[in-house]
């Protein structure tokens, strides 16, 4: 019920603002930009694993095309 009231009182964007005013007072302001970093950090080892990922999957649909097909290629 408390929450049906505020979410009829804040709409659209102002969850935005809610939830930074939510995130400042549990972590404070000091500790924000050391989370951002660390975000950061962990956002551009993600896609570092999603693309090498997506190159070994190719790869492999590669090779079992090619096994298929009996035209193996040799790769040393």
């Amino acid at each position: 019920m408390f929450l049906g009231n505020i979410s009829n009182f804040i709409q659209g964007q102002e969850w935005i603002f809610v939830i930074i005013v939510v995130v400042v007072l549990i972590f404070g302001a000091k500790k924000i930009p050391e989370l951002a970093k660390t975000f950061g950090k962990a956002k551009g080892e993600f896609e570092k694993g999603k693309i090498e990922g997506e190159k070994e999957l190719k790869d492999f649909k590669e090779k079992s095309s090619n096994e298929v097909s009996g035209k193996e290629t040799k790769t040393d």
